[in-house]
């Protein structure tokens, strides 16, 4: 069973569709318990930081997923969330990878960040196998993550930024596979069946 966290995050259902598609076993929650009991977590996210940390806080879900030794993937900002702080909302988030979301700089990109770009491969991950170097992925987010040891791939929007990251059973990526085509349902075949 695999769950599919329910917080408050926009895109809960696509990653449900995508999910359905690949005839996987999965449970929309945000129940402690259910979330405890699954082999593997799923944590979207479309949304502001500050506020989906609050909404963490009041499901009781905040020390769970600090320390829960299933494998956990963090979608977009479900992966900044899984840093040390963000900047949107100046607000301490789960403290799994070291590090601060930056937001981009205005006077040089367009804010939000939208739309496909290239992830290039920095480190072998299992999230990216059978998924050629170079890709393009969907992206939408206005805030990053800096590079940093953790960091599996690379994206450049004026700056490189992490666009994926693992540590222990913790994995997260900036860009939404849901969104992403075939490559992106590979991703999460990859991360049900070889994380």
């Amino acid at each position: 069973m695999i769950s599919l966290i329910d917080y408050g995050a926009g895109n809960t259902a696509s990653v449900a569709n995508v999910l359905n598609d690949l005839n996987c076993e999965f449970q929309i929650t945000n129940n402690e318990f259910d979330i405890c009991n699954s082999e593997k977590i799923i944590f979207p996210g479309v949304g502001e930081a500050s506020f989906a940390m609050r909404q963490l806080h009041m499901t009781n879900l905040f020390t769970m997923l600090r320390v829960i030794k299933k494998p956990l993937l963090g979608i977009c900002l479900g992966m900044q969330l899984l840093c040390d702080k963000s900047k949107e909302g100046d607000v301490a988030c789960l403290g799994i990878f070291p590090g601060v979301t930056e937001k981009f700089d205005e006077s040089k990109v367009k804010v939000p960040h939208m739309g496909w770009n290239r992830v290039m491969y920095v480190k072998q991950s299992p999230l990216f196998d059978k998924i050629p170097e170079g890709e393009y992925f969907y992206f939408a987010n206005s805030f990053y993550v800096p590079l940093n040891e953790n960091a599996t791939s690379v994206c450049n929007y004026n700056i490189d930024f992490c666009s994926s990251m693992e540590k222990e059973n913790y994995y997260g990526v900036q860009f939404h596979p849901e969104k992403s085509g075939n490559s992106g349902i590979q991703l999460i075949k990859n991360f049900i069946e070889k994380c």
